[in-house]
């Protein structure tokens, strides 16, 4: 081990190679994957002075995630509080911090949201395939070993660049952890008008339980029987944060690793940070839907964008 790394002491349920994603590939089948909470992990790399869309880790819950650090190096962390140490000591998300060789890094369970983003000098290292390091595990494509599982003990992290200049979040910038009852705006689609009066009526003025039914692929809400006109439709594409409703009712917001095509009608999709958002709620959270124009979305968005090339 000549080169720097971090050895895998201590697998979690869930840690991840991401990036920002696999595109242009959908007509083959390909999902996007990448970083489900994408504005925490655009901070990250911008913490390290990172290009964006550099690979970072991507950990779910923490669950004893250890790592150790052979050589010195800046990382910065950002995303969901995990109770991360160093060395027993707690380490505060949402900055940049330097791992000495022999320390461990440990993340446990969640204390605000769901998903925390590790960034490493340069990005991390891993193959590229089809444009991406992203790990999809249905696909399976991308990661260490180019299969789409998370780590696994003993693995070696190594990254691509030497410690850069690192920087500190502006005051009131960086990513913000949702809290119960937050909203997520979403974008009607052209099969709203088949759903009920009565169903839009309380798609929208009514909470969603974010349900333990969640993953990559998508996140259950439990509430109101939602129904229409329409039991299924012919499969066409389906974009990020599109919102189905099977026949139970109960809608499927579809995330990073969703299917590539759907066949059930749709309320609409919720908008890039509302995904985001949604990503880092724990089973149990309420949530509101909020009908929001396209303009609307397309300007928040503008603006996010615009926050990196300020800040």
């Amino acid at each position: 081990m000549s080169q720097a790394g971090l050895v895998v002491k201590k697998a979690g349920p869930l840690a991840l190679v991401q990036d920002a994603g696999r595109f242009g590939v959908g007509h083959l089948g390909v999902t996007q994957g990448g970083a489900a909470d994408w504005i925490a992990f655009y901070w990250a790399n911008w913490l390290l002075s990172n290009p964006l869309n550099s690979a970072t880790l991507e950990i779910v819950m923490g669950g004893g995630l250890t790592l150790v650090a052979h050589g010195d190096v800046r990382l910065a962390l950002t995303g969901a509080d995990l109770a991360a140490t160093v060395d027993g000591q707690p380490l505060a998300p949402n900055a940049s911090f330097t791992l000495r060789s022999g320390q461990q890094l440990v993340f446990q369970q969640p204390r605000h949201g769901l998903r925390a983003y590790l960034a490493f000098p340069g990005g991390l290292n891993a193959p590229e395939v089809l444009g991406s390091r992203a790990c999809t595990a249905r696909e399976q494509l991308g990661g260490l070993e180019e299969d789409g599982q998370p780590l696994k003990a003993g693995q070696y992290l190594t990254w691509q660049g030497n410690d850069r200049s690192s920087r500190t979040l502006p005051e009131g910038a960086g990513p913000v952890m949702p809290t119960s009852g937050c909203r997520l705006p979403m974008v009607l689609g052209s099969q709203a008008s088949s759903f009920s009066g009565r169903s839009l009526y309380q798609a929208f003025n009514t909470p969603w339980q974010v349900d333990n039914r969640a993953d990559r692929m998508g996140v259950r809400l439990t509430g109101p029987v939602l129904s229409g006109t329409l039991s299924g439709i012919i499969s066409e594409g389906i974009p990020l944060g599109a919102v189905q409703v099977p026949p139970d009712g109960q809608p499927i917001v579809l995330m990073n690793d969703r299917q590539t095509i759907g066949g059930y009608p749709r309320l609409g999709a919720l908008t890039p940070s509302a995904c985001a958002a949604l990503a880092q709620c724990l089973p149990g959270t309420e949530v509101w839907l909020t009908p929001v124009s396209v303009s609307h979305a397309q300007a928040d968005y503008r603006r996010q964008h615009a926050k990196w090339a300020t800040a």
